[in-house]
Formats: C-alpha cells, structure tokens, sequence
C-alpha cells in the first residue's frame, strides 16, 4: 500500500461505490412520482438500436420531457440479435420505458432485423421496406425531434439505424422539418455540439431503468459504469466547447450534435458548441419556449 498518498483513499471509495451497486436491486422498481405531459404534447423520438439505449443515451429527451413538456416516444428498432432473448428483452424494455414514463413503439411484433450497413448495401429490396417502416411511424407520430446515433458509433447496428433514420428523413424530403439530434455510445462523435449536463436525480432514475435490462446487467453491470461515462464526458467538454476551453462545473454530462432537417437536408443550427446545464431552457433551445 501506498503510504501518504491522499489519492489512495479516492480510488478505495469508487471501488466501494461499485461493490455496493452489485447489491442494488435490478427492476422491481415504481416509477417516481412525476406527472407525464399529455398524448397531444409535441414529441421526441428516440431511435434506440437495441432495448436499454432508451436509457444509455437518454438523457437529453428525459430533460426535455421533464422540462420542456415533450413527450419521448422510444422507438425500440431492434430487439437484439438473438431470437431467444427477444421475448425477455421486450419485457424489459417496456419495463424500463413505463419507469421513465416514456411511450414505446415496436416495429412489428420483435422489432427490425440486421439493421446494419452491410444489411443495407447487400438488401437494397429488404432495406426499403426496413425505411418504410420507420416512415410510417415518423408519419404517425409527427416528431418534432428525432434522436439517433451517429454514423461511426462503432456498433453495427448503431450505425445501421443511424443510416435507416437518415434514410427515412430523405423519403419524408421537403415534408419534414423538425430537429436531430445524433448520440454517442460506442464510439465518440468527431463534432458533438452540444454537451447536456445530467442532474443527480435524472441520472439515477436512467441508472434505475437501466436495471430493467436484468438479463443484460447480469452478464455485464455496465448500468454501475454509466455515471463514470458521464464524468469522462465532462472530462472532454473541450471537444465540445473548443480545444482550450475550460470544462463546465458539471459532474456528469451526455454529447450529443444538433441539426435540423428541413428543405430536404440537415443544415446547422448553433454557431459552435454550447454547454447545458441543469438550469438550462432547453424548451428554448428546441422551440417550446
């Protein structure tokens, strides 16, 4: 052991943090007491690649339905790869969205297969009806954000329904005109915007939904690493805000990049980057102020 080192005690503290998260219960939880914005409140539609991204990267639409008075509809596009998990991971996922008070869509009755590049350039016939049915459900739904990864997520599937969200706002073309805003999980974005700062009372209700996912957490707890995600996205607020800049006094914090679709294509919207904190108007920032 290290003697005189005051940092000993630091690191000793984390690893007692993550112990006892194992002790945690996963699920069986009641949703917090919060009122949900009406059926007719305009609405956010996160474009989730498999059941527990509704959690991983959604922090700015839980803030926008908290705060801004939006209602985020999760678009559950796979139910993962393996068949036999399917029925359990739709279990799960409707768990974890009723915790959050989020509305849940499910293409078909278990989702979207091979959403992935290669599945794209190889089934041209098979991917337009993939696209189609995402269109439907824009059509439906009548978004006025749509949430999805950005094309270099490094995940496959990530970066498949990064390309048949893309590719549904290009069939909807001129009809279409609402904002987008790309995640990152995997792998980092080359220009995020934005940079979301996550309140302690946020972060543990997506950490608690993320416990919803038990057949996931069991194999791998990555529901215990998520706040240490969100420090580390603290750490580079310069990507964000310009190399040289100071980080924000936030704890945890989510990227993310906005755009808007509109004449048929993404144009830029912020003059830089921009830090969000938790007493920012994000109604403003989206146009529901």
């Amino acid at each position: 052991m290290s003697q005189g080192n005051p940092y000993r005690g630091f690191v000793e503290g984390h690893l007692r943090l993550l112990d006892q998260g194992l002790r945690l219960p996963l699920g069986g939880l009641e949703p917090p007491p919060r009122p949900l914005p009406p059926a007719s409140a305009p609405r956010v539609l996160l474009l989730s690649p498999h059941p527990d991204d509704e959690c991983v990267t959604g922090l700015l639409p839980l803030r926008l339905q908290r705060e801004a008075g939006m209602r985020v509809v999760n678009l559950a596009v796979t139910l993962g790869s393996r068949r036999e998990r399917r029925p359990g991971r739709l279990v799960e996922v409707k768990a974890a969205c009723r915790y959050l008070g989020f509305k849940l869509v499910v293409p078909g009755s278990e989702g979207l297969d091979d959403v992935t590049p290669n599945a794209r350039a190889g089934d041209p016939t098979a991917w337009r009806a993939k696209v189609a049915a995402v269109v439907e459900i824009l059509a439906r739904e009548r978004p006025s954000v749509v949430v999805l990864p950005h094309g270099r997520d490094g995940n496959r599937t990530h970066e498949g329904v990064s390309l048949l969200g893309m590719d549904a706002l290009e069939v909807l073309g001129r009809d279409a005109a609402l904002d987008v805003v790309e995640t990152e999980f995997w792998a980092a974005m080359p220009c995020p915007n934005l940079l979301v700062e996550a309140k302690p009372d946020d972060l543990a209700d997506l950490l608690a939904a993320l416990s919803f996912h038990v057949g996931e957490v069991r194999r791998n707890p990555y529901h215990l690493r998520l706040a240490a995600w969100m420090v580390d996205n603290v750490r580079r607020a310069e990507v964000v805000l310009g190399q040289g800049a100071a980080a924000p006094p936030m704890s945890f914090a989510v990227p993310y990049r906005l755009r808007r679709w509109e004449g048929g294509g993404l144009i830029e919207v912020l003059d830089g980057g921009g830090a969000l904190g938790e007493a920012a108007d994000l109604g403003a920032l989206f146009g529901q102020g």
